[in-house]
């Protein structure tokens, strides 16, 4: 046993303690749960560690040997300006966290701080791959017919054509390391399927997209035909993805308060709640976007990985674990290797 414990490669993630609505308690708690339930995990807590040696107490016993700390006095606040914190607060546990991917000493970097901050933190100090134009937010949406990935929903607001393509070929690898599907339905977010509809950025982009090689483009797709399934991989430029997520998560959080106001509106519709509590409770579970952990920044040099900005111990547990395949399949390699060669295919297509 000692043998093959030695033998095992670990995964190091750098976790942001002081990141988020709910820091340092529920992220320290998540990290130690991940660690807990995957032993080829390590998790470095970074942040102020007087506040996060106090929560690991509140834990209870967990494996010491791979959790460890690293101090950082400072904090980026929501409010800050993105650039200027990460330039400016560079003892802060976002920065500090980065750094230490940046620097190999760690495999990625979790946090649920500044949206704005880790973006151009992972561009600052982590870098892009050689070759990679931009590096999208892809956050993964529940749908009727399972995962859906959404390519960019923050990080691009202006993208240009021949980013888009390659936002296209490193969703559809990254979500087959994923899924395991192998190939999956890559489409263009639009206004209506038609080829000619759209304004000029899609326009521009859907003929590069025709001719790519290595993606399954199936064309078009309009908003209400992501959550039904209509596609793997949906790509669009942050402004549109931002809009399509926000009007995501709003309409569930709207569905699943009228369903529940709806059920415990008398004492019958009590009884029937009781009756499919269980399904009920599945179906529920099928739709939190919260059970696929965080949005991974793809093309970095290493591993950033945004949670959602209110994620408890559970969100922040899984998008540590997320990393694991991640490592372990090599996407960043895949990302080399593949997009460069087949970005440069479309533009002489182009």
């Amino acid at each position: 046993m000692k043998g093959s414990q030695r033998k095992m490669e670990y995964v190091n993630v750098a976790l942001d303690a002081m990141g988020g609505d709910n820091a340092p308690a529920e992220i320290v708690r998540g990290g130690v749960n991940a660690v807990r339930n995957n032993a080829q995990l390590c998790i470095t807590l970074v942040g102020r560690e007087e506040e996060i040696r106090k929560e690991l107490l509140a834990c209870g016993e967990y494996p010491e040997d791979r959790i460890r700390v690293c101090h950082a006095s400072e904090v980026i606040e929501m409010g800050e300006s993105p650039v200027d914190a990460i330039r400016n607060k560079k003892d802060s546990s976002m920065v500090k966290g980065l750094r230490l991917v940046k620097n190999g000493e760690c495999d990625a970097f979790v946090t649920a701080g500044s949206t704005g901050a880790a973006l151009a933190g992972g561009q600052l100090l982590v870098g892009r791959i050689k070759g990679i134009e931009r590096s999208p937010l892809a956050p993964v949406l529940p749908t009727a017919k399972g995962p859906v990935l959404l390519v960019d929903c923050g990080a691009n607001m202006d993208a240009k054509p021949s980013q888009l393509v390659q936002f296209a070929q490193m969703g559809s690898i990254y979500f087959s390391n994923m899924t395991g599907n192998m190939n999956p339905r890559v489409a263009l977010l639009n206004v209506g399927t038609e080829e000619e509809k759209g304004n000029a950025l899609v326009k521009e982009t859907y003929p590069l997209l025709k001719t790519c090689r290595g993606i399954n483009f199936i064309g078009n797709i309009e908003a209400r035909d992501v959550p039904a399934g209509g596609a793997d991989v949906v790509v669009c430029d942050a402004f549109a993805g931002n809009v399509l997520l926000k009007t995501y998560e709003g309409a569930a959080s709207m569905l699943l308060h009228s369903v529940k106001d709806a059920l415990m509106s008398s004492l019958k519709s009590k009884i029937g709640a009781l009756l499919i509590k269980d399904s009920l409770k599945s179906l529920v579970s099928g739709f939190d976007a919260s059970n696929y952990g965080g949005a991974p920044m793809l093309g970095l040099r290493g591993l950033v990985v945004k949670a959602h900005g209110n994620s408890k111990a559970r969100e922040i547990e899984i998008a540590c674990t997320q990393c694991i395949d991640f490592k372990e399949k090599r996407v960043t390699e895949q990302f080399t290797t593949g997009v460069d060669l087949r970005s440069r295919a479309g533009r002489q297509d182009q």
